[in-house]
């Protein structure tokens, strides 16, 4: 006898950072692996490593364990130092043990995302 049975694909939700991302109209989906450092404790162990899942010319958007606030200033930098600079966070969603973060680059950074 058959027994009929439901089952939630994965994919078919959206995740918390994908939602932030619909307020960043020209977020492009990235995985882009930096390590993440608070800037106001920078000699207290305040860094992470984390991946920017989406960005856009001026901003990224990334989850992080660090305790962070609206307007903390942090410091993204990749492995092989293409990135290395600061942004300040603009937007903050907490999600349980992770906080979804989107901040906005400090400076102009050229070339860094690349849209075709």
């Amino acid at each position: 006898m058959a027994k009929a049975a439901t089952a939630t694909a994965r994919s078919g939700r959206e995740s918390s950072i994908s939602k932030l991302a619909r307020f960043f109209p020209d977020a492009t989906p990235v995985r882009i692996p930096v390590r993440l450092t608070h800037l106001a404790n920078p000699g207290n162990g305040f860094s992470e490593n984390t991946v920017i899942e989406f960005g856009t010319s001026r901003e990224v958007l990334f989850s992080s364990n660090l305790p962070l606030e609206f307007a903390d200033m942090l410091r993204l930098q990749n492995s092989d130092g293409t990135l290395d600079t600061e942004a300040c966070v603009v937007a903050l969603q907490y999600n349980g043990t992770r906080t979804v973060v989107a901040a906005r680059f400090k400076r102009a950074v050229t070339n860094w995302i690349v849209k075709q």
